[in-house]
C-alpha cells in the first residue's frame, strides 16, 4: 500500500513494486515548500477529479496513477471504503493534489495531522479542500483561467 514521509526537505509518496507497474511510475516526490493544504477526504471517490491518464483504474477497486484536469495534474493511489490524505499542492509544483488511501480514518488524520506540523508554509484556514479554479472566458472567446475572485463590473474594464 501507498504510504507517505519525509525525506530531508520533500515529501515522498512510496509505492510498492506493484503500485510502480501499476501507475507506470516510480516514487513521487516533492519539496515540502510546496505543500499548501493537508486534508483528510472520509469519501475516497471524492478525491478524484479530471480525466484519467496513465494508470490502473479498477472501479470499486483500486484507482491508482495520475488524473489531469484544467489546472494541472493530479497524482492518486487510492481504494474504496478507505479515507484519504489529500495534499494540496502549490502551481509550481509537478502535481496540484497527491491523495493516498490509509488503512483506517485515525492513521489517516495522524498523518494529515504529521504533515501540516512538518510541512512549513501551510495554510490553515479552513479545513476543507478548495475547489479547482473555474475557468473564464474573455472578450476573444478563448478561455483564462480566474484564480482570484473579481466584481462583475471589473471583468470589462482593463487594469
Amino acid at each position: 500500500m501507498a504510504r507517505m514521509f519525509v525525506d530531508g526537505d520533500d515529501l515522498v509518496v512510496h509505492l510498492s513494486w506493484r503500485e510502480k507497474a501499476a501507475a507506470r511510475r516510480g516514487d513521487v516526490r516533492v519539496p515540502l515548500t510546496a505543500v499548501c493544504r493537508v486534508t483528510v477526504e472520509t469519501d475516497w471517490w471524492r478525491a478524484l477529479r479530471g480525466a484519467r491518464r496513465r494508470g490502473l483504474w479498477i472501479p470499486g477497486a483500486r484507482c491508482i496513477g495520475t488524473r489531469s484536469h484544467h489546472a494541472g495534474m493530479d497524482f492518486v493511489a487510492v481504494r474504496p471504503g478507505r479515507p484519504v490524505v489529500c495534499v494540496e499542492l502549490r502551481p509550481a509544483a509537478p502535481f496540484r493534489l497527491l491523495a493516498v488511501s490509509a488503512p483506517t480514518r485515525g492513521e489517516a488524520s495522524a498523518t494529515a495531522q504529521w504533515l501540516g506540523r512538518t510541512a512549513p508554509k501551510i495554510d490553515t484556514s479552513t479545513p476543507c479542500r478548495q475547489p479547482l479554479p473555474v475557468p473564464e472566458e474573455n472578450s476573444e472567446g478563448s478561455t483564462s483561467y480566474c484564480l482570484t475572485a473579481r466584481r462583475r463590473d471589473d471583468r470589462n474594464h482593463p487594469g
